[in-house]
């Protein structure tokens, strides 16, 4: 077979991924090269349908003795993964480095440093949260019956994730799976595989039996034969397009999913903010891991009166922000057609009137780095307004007042997250309970996701569920409902035979509904 480039839709973008000859069993091979220098990094062998059926198998053969542990048992294996990845964190950052060339400091603090804290907050948490419970009865039904809350795990748990944060998005999900008495069989990108598989790595390091999460190396083909596979609900990270696929494959066998899919998240700067953070922040938070992010600041709206100042500070700070190899603030986007996207939107921008002011070019050389850029002047019949753009940019539009910047906001298909900077909390509270989004920030932004207790997920095409939260580990379990006697009566009121006093104990209660001390009573 000739070699030729696969470009796979399991995320936003990826580096470039070659497809080499068969193996020598007649499977596929795919070839990775480093987005910083062109050159190669290693290969991954694509595991097909029947490899994928296999694992599934495993893992369900597996997943009995997985559930009969305590909930309490399985956090002190989880938790143990802390300690490993704390050894083994120069490893695994320099996994991360080498398949995306992220800097130092983002390979620790958008990847490790999170994963630890994860790990530490569901294994404490997950006692609590999954514990059988009595919940209150109201009505009439109080003194007969006791109703009691039990969590059964789901059975074997698929978890996809994608390449911008390969061992944080994929240790969240798994991590929850497992502590809920799941088996999972994860797939990360082909473009990040080695930084994923490190998830499998340290678990297995900690304790946790090797059929009780597997991974998967591969591409699309391997995703979609493990959506396929008899497996009891999938966990996806990535791209709307690819979102949607996963979706009704799931519905055409009422299997659930949590989908969490793209972003073009919308930052509010009102005429009370502090100018120097909202700036700081507009730069930062729309360029950190090179603009790819689903949470990126990816539109800014700023009301007009203090514009003219809170573009000068942006400018300012985005020419500052340095751009290449090594321990630069910036590393490089991690696919060619990527880079020509994003090139393609900045493009668009200044033909149908935008003005870059900073940056704006692709960077000469082997690497596919892009300059950090800010766009002013930016309308909504552009592209990157409206299309996820998952790049170094800072897009500037102006406003004449709140309400233009928040119907700007909502006018998206996409709803992710949002931010509002402002020095009055209330201000940033009424302005969150009017934008069409999954979650706000206040003088901040990506930083939600990492807050386990914010019930996390997107609204309109930004996907469907929650990856943190209560509801998050509990998506992760079915909450089965058992209704017990509190004592037997000798006959019941409205079991056959039906009689005329049937009827007048049913009507004698409907009356009593009209009766407010009763309606409190039975409330």
């Amino acid at each position: 077979m000739s070699t030729k480039d696969i470009h796979v839709e399991e995320g936003a973008a990826m580096a470039i991924v070659r497809a080499e000859s068969h193996t020598a069993g007649g499977g596929r091979r795919l070839a990775l090269h480093s987005p910083v220098t062109g050159l190669p990094i290693g290969a991954v062998d694509v595991d097909d349908s029947a490899e994928v059926a296999r694992v599934v198998t495993r893992a369900r053969a597996a997943q009995p003795a997985w559930a009969a542990r305590s909930v309490g048992e399985r956090a002190v294996l989880l938790r143990g993964a802390i300690d490993v990845i704390s050894a083994r964190r120069a490893e695994i950052a320099e996994t991360i480095r080498t398949e995306t060339g992220k800097p130092m400091a983002e390979a620790l603090g958008v990847e490790i440093v999170p994963a630890c804290d994860f790990l530490n907050y569901w294994s404490r948490r997950a006692r609590r949260d999954l514990r059988p419970h009595r919940q209150r009865l109201h009505g009439y039904l109080r003194p007969f019956k006791q109703l009691h809350i039990q969590y059964q795990p789901l059975g074997v748990v698929g978890v996809i994730t994608p390449w911008n944060a390969p061992f944080v998005l994929t240790l969240n999900p798994v991590v929850q799976a497992l502590l809920a008495g799941n088996t999972v069989v994860f797939k990360p990108s082909e473009v990040t595989p080695r930084s994923g598989e490190w998830v499998a790595r340290v678990l297995h390091e900690a304790g946790v039996p090797e059929d009780v999460v597997q991974v998967l190396r591969g591409d699309g083909e391997t995703g979609a034969a493990l959506v396929d596979s008899e497996i009891d609900k999938v966990c996806f990270t990535g791209s709307v397009a690819t979102g949607r696929r996963i979706a009704s494959a799931c519905a055409e066998r009422f299997l659930p999913c949590t989908l969490e899919l793209g972003g073009k998240d919308a930052m509010i700067v009102c005429a009370d903010a502090d100018l120097e953070r909202a700036a700081a922040g507009a730069v930062y938070l729309s360029m950190f891991n090179t603009g790819q992010v689903c949470m990126s600041v990816e539109r800014i709206y700023v009301i007009d009166s203090v514009a003219d100042e809170f573009i000068d500070l942006v400018v300012r700070k985005a020419s500052a922000v340095s751009c290449g190899p090594g321990d630069a603030d910036m590393g490089p986007l991690f696919w060619d057609r990527q880079r020509d996207l994003v090139a393609e939107h900045v493009a668009d921008a200044e033909a149908t009137g935008a003005e870059i002011l900073v940056g704006g070019s692709v960077v000469p050389g082997e690497g596919l780095y892009f300059q950090p850029t800010v766009i002013v002047g930016a309308h909504h019949g552009m592209r990157i307004v409206n299309e996820e753009t998952f790049g170094p940019i800072a897009t500037i539009v102006r406003v004449r007042d709140e309400d233009e910047a928040i119907r700007l906001a909502n006018d998206s298909r996409y709803g992710l997250s949002g931010s509002v900077f402002t020095k009055d909390r209330a201000r940033a509270r009424r302005i969150a309970a009017r934008l069409t989004t999954g979650s706000v920030v206040h003088n901040d932004a990506a930083v939600i996701y990492g807050v386990p207790e914010a019930p996390f997920g997107g609204r309109k095409d930004s996907g469907v569920g929650q990856v943190n939260g209560v509801h998050a580990l509990r998506g992760y379990v079915h909450a089965q409902p058992v209704l017990i006697d509190r004592w037997q009566p000798k006959h019941e009121s409205i079991w056959y035979p039906y009689t005329d006093k049937t009827i007048r104990d049913l009507d004698g209660l409907i009356r009593a509904f009209g009766n407010r001390l009763i309606r409190r009573l039975l409330s």
